[in-house]
């Protein structure tokens, strides 16, 4: 090797885009498998599209005067020349799809996605620059029954995973496109107003996109927020009615919720029901999932006007805060029940057999051989290492005998041998019980 190559710079990781580790996958593959499952109980299908764009899709519909558009987007121009985009958000593209393939047409749909979102903002804890979300669409439905249909899937998914005491669900109305426009007037002139108080972003959001500026987190506009016209004393009579039947279900339900005037979310399609998932658990207030309806995005995306509603919500601020409560599971971890060790060279192969038909009998059974030799000392070592609940042990004697030698790897047993024949009932039994949990 050249002295230059020795003095190249290391390659890493891009900021803010992460590697999975193999420790840390056991945990996603748990929450995804709990989500998969929960999509399947309630007919939801999956759908799954391109990581890039024609960049046209997002500022059509996320919003040309939009922190997304304008600041955050990985956008360049291909070799043709045709400028794309890495997916910021997967309602866009699952729009796309279904309009480019005919999904919508007098059909209605609930799909759900899974994969990559990217943003270029400044990564911080549970926030990166490449992220992955969990999203589900509905199309073609109006009632505030689909409305509820996805805040009660998203309320079971905190059930399942212990999370439903440690978030609150925050809801608003964002009524007609009509009503908007003139809650928007109002709140301009209210906010001209107070033009001394608002911060640089705030004052170029006035003449842009007003509403932004009732979800800033600047402390100092806190007050002449407080104090600015609430968009719910707007709102047009069939929005009024499809939000207070929407609570009337949650209410029945038994969903707890706070109504929350100034939760606009972030992006230009939605319209009437808005809501959030937030937490208090990762130290300041923090959202882990979001939606609501966006009626018009079909239609400005250039499809016939088709009611939808979903949500989004991110995996990686999930499993945060499933770590930060300690509510993974023993099963999330992904620890080996069995580790298969010869004891010489001649048990090898016997070894690998025996693995193979443990996994015949028993599918779930998570077993890793021994490989690369070594003396019996240093195999025993990285039984332990391996995190494996119980190690089988074969030598000489066990091979003469046809037999197996068990020995617990994390509990103060004595070892036992016994004939092979009897290894999975034994194995089933023990890696049941609740001495091995």
């Amino acid at each position: 090797m050249s002295k230059s190559d020795t003095n190249q710079k290391k390659i890493q990781a891009i900021r803010g885009m992460n590697d999975l580790l193999p420790e840390q996958s056991p945990l996603w593959q748990y929450f995804e498998g709990q989500v998969r499952a929960l999509m399947g109980r309630y007919g939801y299908d999956e759908i799954r599209t391109p990581v890039v764009e024609q960049t046209a899709l997002f500022k059509r519909s996320i919003g040309e005067v939009t922190d997304i558009v304008e600041k955050e987007m990985y956008t360049f121009d291909d070799r043709n020349g045709d400028s794309l985009t890495l997916r910021p958000e997967g309602t866009a593209s699952c729009v796309r799809a279904a309009m480019e393939h005919g999904l919508l047409h007098n059909q209605t749909q609930r799909l759900w996605y899974q994969g990559p979102m990217f943003r270029h903002e400044r990564p911080q804890k549970g926030r990166y620059r490449q992220f992955h979300q969990i999203g589900v669409e509905t199309f073609g439905l109006e009632g505030p029954d689909i409305d509820a249909e996805v805040i009660l899937l998203s309320a079971r998914l905190w059930q399942q995973l212990g999370l439903d005491r440690h978030v609150t669900l925050e809801l608003n109305s964002l009524g007609s496109s009509e009503a908007r426009a003139a809650y928007r007037d109002l709140l301009v002139a209210y906010f001209e107003q107070h033009a001394e108080t608002l911060d640089e972003d705030s004052r170029r959001r006035l003449t842009s996109n007003p509403m932004r500026i009732l979800d800033s987190k600047n402390p100092a506009m806190v007050d002449v927020i407080e104090g600015a016209p609430k968009l719910m004393d707007h709102l047009d009579d069939e929005s009024r009615e499809h939000f207070e039947r929407l609570c009337a279900i949650l209410d029945a339900a038994g969903i707890d919720y706070v109504i929350n005037p100034r939760l606009v979310r972030g992006l230009d399609y939605y319209g009437r029901t808005v809501f959030e998932w937030t937490t208090t658990a990762l130290g300041s207030q923090g959202t882990v999932c979001a939606g609501g309806r966006y009626d018009g995005l079909v239609e400005q995306l250039g499809g016939k006007p088709t009611p939808a509603v979903g949500f989004a919500m991110g995996i990686e601020r999930l499993i945060l805060l499933l770590e930060t409560l300690e509510l993974v599971p023993e099963e999330a971890r992904g620890a080996l029940d069995v580790y298969l060790l010869p004891m010489d060279e001649a048990a090898t192969g016997p070894a690998l057999l025996l693995g193979e038909r443990l996994r015949e009998a028993l599918p779930e059974l998570r077993a890793q051989l021994h490989c690369g030799g070594g003396s019996f000392k240093s195999r025993m070592k990285k039984a332990d290492k391996s995190g494996a609940r119980l190690a089988l042990l074969l030598g000489e004697d066990e091979l003469a005998e046809g037999s197996v030698t068990l020995k617990f790897l994390r509990e103060e047993r004595e070892q036992q041998r016994l004939p092979r024949a009897e290894l999975a009932d034994t194995l089933t039994s023990l890696l049941d019980s609740d001495t091995l949990a």
